[in-house]
């Protein structure tokens, strides 16, 4: 009799385990200025967007995920066999109608220029009236006014938080928060890992400057600004950004940013190609042959760290290019 009380209770705790992160229907998530009560896991889901793509792979839902859109780069290599069964309804944006005619039951959506207010794509409200949910990631608009300017303006210091709460918001709707629980944990060990490494080499009193793009070669170039992504990648690893203004990418003259010498240059790597410099090649090019920048010490040295257009951006790979970042601090 005590033997099968011993059982009895150690079914009851194993079905408690298991259950202990299951979601409880109905969920009401607060997103992005709308609310929204989730009856049940959404069946299927279109993405709009790489980074929203990505961390659906990365939860494993990848037999959720009906069509995709919206590529910088190509997929990360470790799933590019899942990506490849996935249609892609287009490189760029999509079409509203493309995407409805997936029959989607929710679309994840990495930018609210997309699907928004004013959305390229859609607004919400034209999703929403034929009854399909809307997921806008945080790290688009948590303390960020999306209504000023191409990129929008952030209202404080972006944070790994919001992206910890996109995982975790989107594991919950999809019924899989040990995933992301796991997932989490381990994309907050990597970035303390790189934080401790880039101190310990000596990153304070250290300056650099991020460059993602241009729209021409010969004027002023697009570089990360205090608050958004980039700037948080810099301060986190104690390196001063040469930048002042708080805007997510702002212009700034090659004869001010040589003025101000910065120890580290950052430059984006991309597919895209919608302007010359967003080819690296052409921006180490630049950099090399100008008079100006040429006697820039980072040049002259090679201080130089080639990042993924995606590791500088409010994605899951912000930690990938913090750890590219410590590494090149350690080599300097």
């Amino acid at each position: 009799m005590k033997h099968f009380f011993s059982l009895s209770w150690l079914s009851a705790a194993l079905l408690v385990t298991t259950n202990v992160s299951a979601t409880d229907y109905p969920l009401t998530i607060e997103n992005c200025g709308y609310t929204h009560t989730y009856q049940q896991a959404p069946a299927s889901t279109v993405t709009i967007g790489q980074a929203a793509t990505e961390i659906l792979y990365a939860l494993k839902l990848e037999d959720k995920v009906k069509g995709t859109s919206v590529w910088f780069n190509e997929v990360q290599p470790k799933y590019q066999d899942i990506n490849a069964n996935i249609p892609r309804l287009a490189d760029n944006d999509p079409s509203f109608e493309s995407v409805l005619a997936k029959r989607p039951e929710l679309v994840t959506v990495q930018y609210e220029w997309h699907v928004g207010p004013q959305g390229i794509v859609a607004t919400r409200e034209m999703f929403h009236d034929v009854n399909v949910p809307t997921y806008i990631l945080p790290t688009d608009c948590d303390a960020k006014d999306n209504s000023v300017g191409l990129d929008g303006t952030r209202l404080d210091q972006f944070s790994t938080a919001s992206l910890y709460k996109s995982i975790d918001q989107l594991a919950d709707i999809f019924d899989v928060s040990e995933r992301g629980d796991g997932l989490v944990a381990s994309l907050q060990d990597r970035e303390s890992d790189a934080i401790a490494r880039a101190k310990a080499a000596g990153s304070q009193g250290k300056t650099a400057l991020y460059w993602f793009s241009s729209a021409a070669m010969d004027i002023d170039p697009y570089v990360a600004g205090q608050k958004g992504a980039a700037g948080y990648q810099m301060k986190i690893l104690g390196l001063e950004n040469i930048v002042q203004s708080d805007e997510e990418w702002p212009t700034v003259g090659w004869e001010t940013i040589a003025k101000a010498n910065p120890d580290i240059l950052v430059l984006a790597e991309m597919n895209r190609r919608r302007f010359p410099a967003d080819d690296v090649e052409k921006k180490l090019e630049f950099l090399r042959s100008d008079p100006v920048t040429k006697e820039m010490d980072a040049v002259k040295n090679n201080h130089i760290v080639i990042m993924d257009a995606l590791e500088m951006d409010a994605t899951i790979r912000i930690i990938d290019g913090l750890e590219k970042l410590t590494k090149g601090i350690e080599q300097l």
